[in-house]
């Protein structure tokens, strides 16, 4: 009872601290944070597929730009769109396109499914460029309207301005991750990782792993561009440049190996830790993949549990010197 107490505590002061962090910092600032929660609620999504069922994909970009592009293509043609709708657009696209892929992707591994992978998120990339009369081709789509959040004659808040986009990207990426989270803790989740284990044990045991696949790739799709949604509403302009490039499917595999692969909270780590190199060697330098690129490979060669594995290392430390710092059990 003490331990639960304790760590709801320890969430509260977090969500304390995130609402209060963007009264005590500039414009700047506040877009770095609302940036940080879509990387991580990014990385989160990609988890599911790496961490939880052992599938390494070099094409997730198909969907965090695919739902990116679908919510800018929407508010540019549709008049009035609301906000939610216009966030959920860009999952349901996500969806559309993992549906596609999934028939295909769901019933290959190992090396056929990163190939594979990789040639469906080039063939987006390569879409986006050539049909420039729908997406813009290389100058993307901006200057699209942000709408506002409304509850009909309840609330109206403009979402122009930034502090009232910070909370309400916030709120949905809390609630992208809590259910992210909860799928790991499903009987599914611990298919999944069965499924990374060892696949033929789980087939055995009466599940169709190919389908299993498939219903994982559709939810990791999803959450994916719900972040790409919140991306586009971000910055306001949407490019094959930003969104759908090599580095930006490399980008949550960075994130994972940096916060650590089997932990969910990992990608969240490595996404505060990613935005914060980022933010360091762009003050100095224009080299930043090439930086970030050398840090990866150090973390992969020196510490492969991340930054998730060098806390669970300090808390048994801490526990086994201090037993009445027991609640300082495992987060997963």
């Amino acid at each position: 009872m003490r331990n639960r107490i304790i760590r709801w505590t320890a969430w509260a002061l977090l969500a304390a601290v995130l609402i209060a962090a963007p009264q005590i910092s500039g414009r700047y600032y506040i877009n770095v944070l609302v940036l940080t929660g879509i990387f991580a609620l990014y990385a989160a999504s990609y988890n599911l597929l790496l961490g939880y069922t052992g599938l390494l994909s070099f094409g997730h970009a198909l969907f965090f730009g695919g739902g990116a592009y679908a919510t800018a293509i929407a508010l540019s043609h549709v008049q009035n769109l609301p906000l939610l709708p216009a966030v959920l657009i860009g999952g349901l696209a996500a969806i559309i396109f993992a549906l596609i892929t999934s028939p295909l992707l769901a019933r290959v591994s190992g090396t056929a499914f990163v190939m594979l992978t990789l040639a469906f998120g080039q063939l987006m990339y390569v879409f986006c460029l050539k049909f420039r009369s729908i997406t813009g081709g290389e100058d993307g789509i901006g200057g699209f309207p942000i709408p506002s959040f409304n509850i009909p004659k309840i609330i109206s808040i403009d979402m122009s301005d930034p502090l009232h986009y910070y909370y309400f990207a916030m709120v949905i990426i809390a609630a992208s991750l809590w259910i992210l989270w909860f799928f790991t803790k499903t009987p599914l989740g611990s298919v999944m990782t069965g499924i990374r284990d060892n696949p033929k044990r789980v087939e055995y045991l009466g599940f169709k792993v190919a389908h299993t696949k498939a219903v994982v790739f559709i939810i990791s799709g999803f959450f994916a561009g719900i972040a790409g949604a919140l991306y586009a509403l971000l910055q306001g302009l949407v490019s094959t440049d930003g969104v759908l490039t090599i580095y930006s499917s490399f980008m949550p595999i960075m994130m994972i190996f940096i916060g650590g692969l089997n932990s969910f909270f990992g990608a969240v780590y490595g996404s505060v830790i990613f935005t914060i190199l980022d933010e360091v060697i762009t003050a100095y330098t224009q080299h930043v993949e090439l930086i970030i690129g050398i840090i990866f490979i150090m973390i992969v060669m020196y510490t492969p549990t991340g930054f998730a594995g060098l806390l669970a290392y300090i808390r048994r430390k801490l526990r086994s010197r201090y037993p009445f710092l027991e609640f300082l059990g495992k987060t997963s």
